[in-house]
């Protein structure tokens, strides 16, 4: 996934940006991820463990991603000490899920 090759051409994100941008994920999965499941073939679940400031940087990453890839739906549920990211797509878009199930299981590393 390092050469950007699974981001879907729906994409409104400028090309030069999107490097940037999966970036600042893999920077959250790499610091901040407990856990990932599936909970459906269109849905990936994630627990962040919390901190100052984490809430607030994961539903702005989230807004900012749902404005270029409008295909994803972001649910940001607080807890004291975890955040949870849903995270769901259309049918069409299932394999720009895998990917991002996959960039996860990789702990944000490409």
């Amino acid at each position: 996934m390092g050469d950007l090759a699974w981001v879907p051409q729906s994409c409104t994100l400028p090309t030069e940006e999107q490097p940037l941008r999966v970036a600042e994920w893999d920077g959250l999965f790499a610091e901040r991820l407990t856990a990932v499941s599936r909970p459906g073939p269109l849905r990936l679940r994630l627990d962040l463990a919390g901190g100052r400031g984490v809430e607030e940087r994961v539903r702005d990453l989230a807004e900012r991603e749902g404005g270029c890839c409008s295909f994803f739906s972001f649910t940001v549920t607080p807890g004291e000490d975890l955040i949870g990211l849903d995270i769901a797509v259309d049918q069409q878009h299932v394999t720009v899920l895998e990917a991002l199930t996959a960039r996860t299981a990789a702990g944000g590393r490409p």
